[in-house]
């Protein structure tokens, strides 16, 4: 078997290795959520909705929001 090239496993390592404060912000999206008392009620309805489908909707969005920051933050700024 060849070996693998030093730049696709200094790239490996590197990612392996990557310890920003911002990954914290993932949790975000995962607990929110989990958080039973925010579905706990039919109002405010949004369009007619009941609280738990237009929240569902916002579930969505926090987390695209959250993960485009966090990428944002963590990328290198060689990458592209």
């Amino acid at each position: 078997m060849a070996a693998p090239e030093p730049e696709a496993l200094h790239t490996a390592r590197s990612r392996a290795k990557d310890k920003s404060p911002w990954n914290w912000l993932l949790f975000i999206p995962i607990v929110v959520p989990l958080i039973p008392a925010l579905f706990n009620a039919d109002s405010p309805r949004l369009f007619g909705f009941p609280r738990f489908y237009w929240l569902q909707l916002a579930w969505i969005l926090l987390g695209v929001g959250t993960t485009t920051l966090v990428y944002q933050m963590t990328k290198k700024r060689g990458d592209r």
